[in-house]
């Protein structure tokens, strides 16, 4: 199937050469003159070869047909991490290399969609948003308003967070999966 460059996301699955890639990053550069373009991080499925590529925006670039569910995250052993399918109970073993940094988000329940081809999970993709506890960050500084600054915070995954000053430790937030970028107090 093909579809623009510039509808890429984190996640998908490319088909060039006959070969399969799986996204790791996907950016969008609109300069001021001339023209816009994709640039795109990807990894050979077949070997874990990292690759760069770029198109422009409007090029037409072939997604790969991959089957895509909803998966329940169970738990991580030697094996690597274990995801359940919640209507078939099936369950299925992901290699760490596929879920690579988002492991960090793997926590027991959440809902992640896995991407399998030929029965082989060659990607995965997260929520976009995620609640996480802020464990460790600065004092509030007097005098300091909240539309000046950001505070760095830690979170209960270990992940290094931009935060406003009235975030304290303890405080349940909101937070986006592709650029860790703080979101909003969690509502629970």
């Amino acid at each position: 199937m093909k579809v623009i460059a510039s509808s890429l996301r984190k996640g998908n699955v490319v088909e060039m050469d006959g070969k399969l890639y799986a996204v790791l990053k996907a950016e969008n550069f609109h300069p001021g003159k001339g023209t816009p373009t994709t640039s795109v991080d990807m990894r050979r499925i077949s070997d874990g070869v990292k690759v760069a590529e770029r198109w422009r925006t409007t090029e037409m670039v072939e997604k790969a047909n991959v089957d895509e569910r909803e998966y329940d995250f169970l738990y991580e052993d030697g094996e690597g991490y274990h995801f359940m399918e919640p209507t078939t109970y099936e369950q299925f073993a992901v290699h760490p290399d596929v879920v690579g940094d988002d492991k960090v988000f793997l926590t027991e329940g959440i809902k992640v969609y896995l991407k399998t081809y030929d029965g082989v999970a060659i990607a995965i993709e997260l929520p976009q948003k995620v609640t996480v506890e802020i464990t460790e960050t600065e004092p509030v500084v007097k005098g300091q308003t909240a539309s000046s600054s950001y505070k760095p915070a830690t979170c209960s995954n270990g992940i290094r967070v931009m935060v406003p000053p009235h975030i304290g430790a303890g405080t349940r937030i909101v937070i986006n999966t592709e650029d860790y970028s703080y979101q909003g107090r969690a509502q629970d």
